[in-house]
């Protein structure tokens, strides 16, 4: 389901040009044997190294500050949360905390190591083989490639998903998915992956062998089409294939909604319950779709805990995001970011070096989009603060803004009781949190909130 959750698809044809643009006799090349295959690296592998080196220590390094930091405050609530948190709550949050931030250390690790034997390892030079065996047509040598990439990369992570859901949430009373939910949901993505990810992924192939020099601008208006699309399709299609949707019951509750979507001047399709207790206890709700087709959703877990004034004001801060159009905003700083890394393809894919340095012997255009959409996290990361800040502005603007069209202390009451009940740790670190938190910290949120502050 997450693959929908924004499509990640973004981001054989044999490359006919490799030779007429490199620079290769200027690049150090460094000659070594692993595996019992010669491998030729260069010293875009030991950037590359560096960097991936660099993303590990200080991933780590942010999951200990925040362990230490939940450590510190474990037998002691905060006060401007003393009253409706008790100390129990506090240190079961804590506990789920730190239980997470043990198996994200483990899975650093293992995505570092698997990350390394796609790359340096041999592990892409190895599938690309394969296909080219089976397949003389190179279009479908990348679409199989790409396809199968994505088939492995979902089994490799499945342990950790299957630890997550039935161990750790297990443990701490959140899970309700069963196996039949499970392999479900496996199949329904799988499927899905096929019908709209193989004719996405044959586009960009096909643009990227035919449309010449500026393949990349082809290539994004393909995608920013999709990804509309996607938006567009995703609440009255997609979703209800992994979830059940039914209509508000609550009509006093309809009614106030109803009169802060007058009030505010939001159209919607409607506003819609889901089944989100047939996974997990957690508890949320969201907007969905684009243009005429968006929807109002509640988790029904959360609609269980929270009174009809708390969930108000927990639609008007969502209305908020709206109203102050962070969605478009957002989409339009996607799409940028998107072209301008296409952009950048655009030029490695020209580089024999590129290639070389991450061990890759047969240079094509399948094997560039994948290496590309493998090594670009490594190297972005560290920017990773600067879109979490805006996103928080963002978070302040829709807090004051359903401040203004409701009470503000059902807005604060209704994020006490989704802290409380979501087992959310109250004391993160500052800088783990600038790094890994779209939203502010409980504290920061409600002080503002209580002070008035924009």
């Amino acid at each position: 389901m997450a693959l929908f959750n924004g499509i990640d698809l973004v981001h054989n044809i044999k490359y006919k040009n490799f030779g007429n643009n490199q620079n290769n006799g200027k690049i150090m090349i460094i000659h070594l044997s692993i595996l019992g295959r010669s491998v030729k690296f260069n010293l875009f592998t030991l950037v590359f190294l560096a960097a991936t080196l660099s993303y590990v220590i200080t991933l780590l390094w942010l999951n200990l500050r925040q362990d230490k930091a939940v450590a510190k405050s474990f037998n002691t609530v905060p006060d401007e949360f003393s009253e409706k948190i008790t100390l129990d709550q506090h240190q079961k949050a804590a506990e789920y905390t730190q239980a997470k931030l043990l198996v994200n250390h483990f899975e650093i690790i293992f995505s570092a190591v698997v990350l390394l034997a796609w790359t340096l390892g041999g592990g892409l030079n190895w599938l690309d083989t394969i296909w080219q065996v089976q397949m003389q047509d190179t279009l479908y040598v990348g679409v199989g490639f790409m396809i199968s990439l994505m088939l492995i990369g979902s089994l490799i992570d499945l342990p950790f998903s299957l630890y997550r859901t039935f161990v750790l949430e297990e443990k701490f009373g959140f899970n309700k998915t069963n196996a039949k939910t499970f392999i479900g949901d496996l199949l329904k993505e799988f499927l899905l992956m096929l019908i709209i990810g193989l004719p996405l992924i044959y586009a960009i192939l096909w643009l990227m062998n035919g449309m010449g020099e500026f393949w990349w601008a082809y290539v994004w208006l393909v995608l920013t089409g999709f990804s509309l699309l996607m938006f567009w399709l995703y609440p009255s299609y997609i979703a209800p294939i992994f979830n059940k949707f039914k209509a508000l019951d609550n009509l006093e509750l309809k009614a106030k909604i109803d009169n802060l979507l007058n009030r505010t001047g939001f159209k919607s399709d409607g506003v819609f319950v889901m089944d989100g207790s047939k996974r997990s206890s957690h508890g949320n709700a969201y907007f969905t779709g684009i243009g005429k087709n968006k929807r109002i959703v509640f988790f029904d877990t959360l609609l269980e805990g929270m009174e009809d004034q708390e969930v108000e004001a927990i639609l008007a801060h969502e209305l908020g995001h709206f109203h102050h159009k962070h969605i478009r905003k957002h989409m339009i700083t996607s799409f940028a970011i998107s072209l301008l890394g296409l952009a950048l393809l655009g030029y490695l894919i020209n580089q024999l070096w590129f290639f070389n340095g991450l061990g890759i012997e047969s240079p094509s255009n399948h094997t560039a989009l994948i290496l590309f959409m493998l090594v670009m996290p490594v190297f972005s990361f560290f920017i990773a603060p600067i879109s979490n800040a805006l996103s928080r502005k963002h978070e302040f603007e829709a807090d004051s803004f359903a401040a203004k069209h409701t009470n503000a202390d059902d807005l604060v009451s209704s994020l006490v009781k989704l802290y409380r009940d979501n087992a959310s740790t109250l004391t993160p670190d500052k800088l783990y949190s600038a790094f890994h938190d779209s939203h502010p910290s409980a504290s920061i949120r409600i002080n503002h909130l209580k002070n008035g502050k924009n």
